[in-house]
């Protein structure tokens, strides 16, 4: 299968290359030619566990990879989680569902691609005639810094460098990153916020300049950020996997339509449940939740996206996004794949802060997604409502896709079963959760997670109690016109 960019400019590449690339050349996003349909296989998913699964959906785009090589690679990946089950389905009410997602070695979704994504770049680049060293480039709100951090320490031929806003992520999430053990890695904090770091790291990937720089250095970019399709492919596996997970038990039919609630901040994950309905997964609404940064929201109501706003810091900080980079994907579909339309609604956003499609557009995108928001007092009550009737303890995240899910359920009359990805551990968040349950304030992370383990009798995970003695490594805070020195710092 091969590969376009969203803004058409780019030559036609297959799946390795676009991996290697992460981001294309003309600045737009890779996207398959066409969508491989798995509706005829769904039966034999069912079957299977989930890293057959995976190669089962990863296969079916990249089909220059050796099945059996990355059958391998997705179980080695998948070993790394808690029995090897990166996407456990819990029941809490009736046709109500929250897959677990942060039961990877960094307690956040994003392990379920950057546990595999190592393999899927580094084969690209073999398979591309790729030998240089690849430098990957990585912008966080939180969790995909430490993911990826993790997933590509001490890769040979591989050195990772993720920026985070200094004032923009959770103290474990801080602590998380500042901690990270490996050889080729670097962190740096940023003066701003996630649509700073974000901007510059894409800034530095269309600089001809700097990367015919990096070339003569033997070295290219690439980027762990769901901008590059390797990222997004794998989470396109979850979904067919909740959805067999759900017929196996019997809580479906075969064949029945579920719904799915996403907190989302950069839209790749929300991106993912798209593709996997147009790949033939039986899915009815996706359900876009946002936190106080609610641009995604006003886009869905009226098909006008304006990044010209108030931003918030807020308690669900993989969250705090106005520019949501995957949206280019969407719009791209939902242009009929009109690449220069969507190059003009991207340099829009760029030079305006804004852009909008028309009603012919956004009459498709509601009949697909369904969107709404949910404030900070109305996340601190439903994490505290939910442990009070379910003795279930959420994250801000996850409690946000639960306010916005059940939003959606009085507005309408749909009778699906219902699943809500939860993204990360509550104990990355534990200041946050603590509020919530008890309405106690502590300023040190650690201590907030003792106490939100005594209210709740949750175990702290093993990567949050070892944390606290592990040496600080990085500690360097720059403003966002320094990115790319500290790039050249890094190589040097």
């Amino acid at each position: 299968m091969n590969f376009i960019s969203t803004r058409g400019k780019d030559q036609v590449i297959n799946g390795a290359s676009a991996i290697a690339k992460g981001l294309a050349d003309d600045g737009g996003l890779f996207v398959p030619e066409y969508f491989p349909n798995l509706s005829d296989r769904l039966k034999d998913l069912l079957e299977m566990d989930y890293a057959e699964r995976a190669a089962t959906v990863l296969g079916s785009f990249l089909e220059e990879y050796d099945k059996a090589e990355l059958l391998s690679a997705c179980q080695k990946a998948y070993a790394k989680f808690e029995d090897e089950d990166p996407a456990p389905v819990v029941r809490t009410d009736d046709k109500f569902y929250i897959m677990e997602l942060f039961h990877g070695p960094t307690l956040a979704f994003k392990d379920v691609a950057l546990t595999l994504l190592p393999y899927l770049l580094r084969k690209g680049c073999d398979i591309s005639g790729i030998k240089e060293e690849v430098l990957i480039l990585v912008a966080t709100s939180g969790d995909t810094g430490k993911a990826a951090l993790e997933g590509f320490k001490d890769q040979e031929g591989i050195k990772i460098m993720v920026f985070y806003p200094s004032e923009g992520v959770s103290d474990m999430q801080k602590a998380q990153m500042c901690t990270q053990e490996g050889n080729n890695v670097n962190v740096v904090a940023v003066k701003g916020n996630f649509d700073d770091c974000q901007t510059a790291v894409k800034k530095i990937f269309s600089s001809k300049d700097f990367n015919f720089d990096l070339k003569k250095r033997g070295v290219v970019l690439s980027s762990a950020n769901s901008i590059n399709f390797g990222r997004l492919a794998p989470q396109i596996t979850y979904y067919f996997s909740a959805y067999c997970d759900l017929v196996n038990s019997g809580e479906i039919n075969f064949s029945d339509k579920v719904n799915f609630v996403v907190p989302t901040g950069n839209f790749g994950n929300i991106l993912a449940g798209y593709y996997a309905k147009k790949m033939g997964l039986p899915i009815d609404k996706l359900i876009c939740a946002s936190n106080s940064n609610n641009v995604l929201t006003e886009f869905f109501a009226g098909g006008e996206y304006d990044a010209n706003r108030e931003f918030f810091k807020t308690m669900s900080p993989s969250m705090d996004i106005l520019i949501s980079s995957n949206l280019e994907r969407l719009v791209f579909e939902l242009s009929n794949r009109d690449a220069a339309l969507t190059e003009s609604r991207m340099n829009e956003l760029k030079k305006q802060g804004k852009y909008s499609i028309t009603e012919t557009e956004l009459e498709k995108l509601n009949e697909e997604f369904f969107a709404d928001f949910c404030d900070e007092d109305e996340c601190l009550q439903e994490i505290y409502d939910y442990f009070e009737e379910y003795g279930y303890v959420l994250d801000p995240h996850t409690s946000v896709a639960v306010k916005v899910a059940k939003n959606f359920l009085s507005f309408t009359e749909n009778q699906n079963a219902t699943v809500v990805l939860s993204t990360a551990s509550p104990y990355k968040f534990t200041q946050s959760v603590l509020k919530a349950i008890t309405g106690k304030s502590v300023s040190d992370a650690f201590k907030g997670a003792d106490m939100l383990m005594n209210e709740t009798a949750m175990p702290i995970p093993t990567q949050i109690s070892t944390l606290k003695t592990k040496e600080k490594r990085f500690t360097k805070v720059i403003d966002k016109t320094e990115t790319l020195n500290a790039v050249i710092d890094f190589l040097e």
